[in-house]
């Protein structure tokens, strides 16, 4: 006979996947190639006197100091995955990173809009075949860059842990239930940090196409006016993601969000057994590949916690449940309430 002790109740708050890991990899190698790619621009530019190479390497640089903050959030959400300061968790600080990191975008984007309005009222000379070399180079980085974002591997992996604890209080009988679900569909997967630094590549690739489109119009028709307009489009485009980025993340880091299905489809599934009836439900993400859920019903017929958990089998992305199961011992619970079987 196995005997328990309190060690075998308790679990694990980390709930890093294998797509978070194989994203923390391919954005240290765009780190590393963006850092690359400032070296040979400031060093070509200084030995070519070039200035477009010299302020595109710099810009470089403030791109790689962006990328980073996705490089040190992923890291720091590995090493103190299992940190018990941290109540659910380390999954926020994706959003946290990404929120920064939409932040730095929109003070890119303000400066873009400043700088383009700025060469409308006073224009400068524009020396169109060194800026379309460092054009052409930026462009090919960036591309390079998504694709490294962009083709994250779909590994996965099954980590389950359940807990049950039961107790007599007053009038209620409760049931709490811990549940732990690592296999989830990729639509419900929200890294903020990976989007921030894919939009942060996408971001730089379409101010380079700007820019090629600019200064090809500028060499061949005069119209020295494109480049500063080419820049005024890509900041509105760039501020658009970036506003876009920022609610995201800030809807998830005060546990708001896109939980509006989910709740209906727990509510419809605890509902249609027997009389159960939900009194309170808190449904919030924790981690890019799910939730935690907080479960109160009151029913006149409780049952044992597995059956309240094999009610929410199935459901992806709830990665930590809680049930509280209170028995009603009044003829009327609440609107709804049915009569059947009484479980001994």
């Amino acid at each position: 006979m196995h005997t328990h002790d309190i060690s075998d109740w308790g679990h694990s708050h980390d709930f890093a996947t294998a797509d978070q890991a194989d994203a923390e990899r391919r954005t240290r190698w765009v780190v590393g190639l963006t850092l690359a790619a400032m070296c040979v621009e400031l060093v070509a530019g200084r030995i070519t006197g070039s200035m477009a190479l010299l302020a595109d390497g710099w810009h470089m640089g403030s791109h790689a100091a962006a990328l980073g903050i996705a490089a040190y959030a992923y890291a720091f959400a590995r090493q103190r995955g299992a940190d018990r300061r941290f109540t659910f968790g380390t999954g926020k600080v994706s959003s946290l990173a990404g929120y920064t990191s939409a932040l730095l975008l929109a003070a890119g984007a303000l400066w873009m809009l400043f700088e383009s309005l700025s060469r409308l009222v006073d224009p400068v000379e524009i020396r169109y075949e060194e800026a379309m070399i460092v054009a052409v180079f930026g462009l090919a980085v960036n591309l390079l860059s998504a694709w490294l974002l962009g083709h994250s591997g779909h590994e996965h992996h099954h980590h389950g842990h359940d807990h049950s604890h039961e107790h007599e209080h007053d009038r209620h009988q409760a049931y709490d239930d811990h549940a732990h679900d690592h296999h989830r569909g990729l639509a419900d997967i929200q890294d903020h940090n990976l989007k921030a630094a894919y939009l942060h590549v996408i971001a730089d690739a379409l101010t380079s196409v700007l820019a090629l489109v600019a200064l090809a119009l500028g060499m061949l028709y005069g119209w020295a006016f494109m480049d500063p307009l080419m820049g005024i489009v890509g900041a509105a485009l760039v501020g658009r993601w970036a506003w876009g980025l920022a609610r995201e993340s800030a809807q998830v880091l005060l546990d708001a969000g896109d939980n509006g299905a989910i709740e209906q489809e727990i509510r419809r599934r605890i509902e249609a057994d027997a009389d159960n009836q939900i009194a309170d439900l808190h449904v919030w993400r924790i981690a890019p590949a799910g939730r935690a859920c907080i479960l109160s019903l009151v029913t006149h017929y409780p049952r044992p916690v597995d059956h309240y958990r094999g009610l929410l089998s199935g459901m992806t992305g709830l990665l930590h449940i809680t049930v509280e199961v209170n028995q009603c011992r009044q003829p009327a619970c609440g609107a709804g309430l049915t009569s059947g079987p009484r479980i001994p």
